[in-house]
């Protein structure tokens, strides 16, 4: 049985790599095989397509999410903000570690799986509100602070689109600049949020000292 989960670990693991090195549709059976060192019949053991392996990794994209994304982001501040921005810094890291050839497997995947597929989609989906509830944890702790009624929802979905937009960009450009850039541009935008407006000054009347 452990032999036989290794194996199933093992092709998990080699698809991960190879759909962010090389995405899905570059990726072939026989890459899959030969990364993971398995046959062909082992593979159908565990596996009915290569889009039944698909759906599997993006299931342990969502289970490691909070142990390896956000947790991790969360244990360097205890401020709800800077644990949003550690989040990113966490992205940023990733950039640089790759020579700027990071890109999200996330949003890799959401662009080229085709939109028909409609399993892979939905558990794609499923990642990125995973990651927006999480920084809509860090905005439920400040709503105070925050414009009446403001749509934390729509807030933590930009926050998702910075972090993609800026990988993307970081990608493209070979530099990191565009994603601090992005970054920097969100940490204007709250700190203008939670900036307390400006009190009225009070008027003097004419004749009066």
């Amino acid at each position: 049985m452990a032999k036989s989960s290794g194996t199933r670990d093992r092709l998990i693991h080699s698809a991960r790599f190879l759909f962010w090195e090389r995405g899905f549709a570059g990726t072939s059976m026989s890459d899959l095989l030969a990364h993971a060192g398995v046959n062909s019949g082992s593979f159908y053991h565990f596996f009915e397509s290569k889009e039944a392996l698909l759906r599997a990794v993006l299931e342990q994209y969502l289970e490691a999410l909070r142990p390896q994304v956000v947790d991790p982001a969360f244990q360097k501040s205890n401020q709800p903000v800077e644990r949003i921005f550690a989040i990113l810094a966490g992205y940023r890291e990733r950039i640089l570690q790759t020579d700027c050839q990071y890109g999200c497997p996330l949003g890799r995947l959401a662009l080229e799986i085709d939109p028909e597929n409609r399993p892979a989609h939905k558990l794609i989906a499923e990642n990125f509100q995973g990651w927006i509830g999480a920084v809509r944890e860090c905005l439920e702790a400040i709503r105070a602070r925050l414009p009446k009624n403001y749509d934390l929802d729509a807030l933590a979905t930009y926050v998702l689109a910075v972090m993609e937009g800026g990988v993307m960009l970081s990608r493209s450009y070979s530099s990191v600049v565009p994603f601090d850039r992005a970054v920097a541009q969100l940490r204007e935008h709250f700190r203008l949020l939670l900036t307390p407006p400006a009190r009225p000054r009070s008027r003097v009347h004419a004749g009066r000292v």
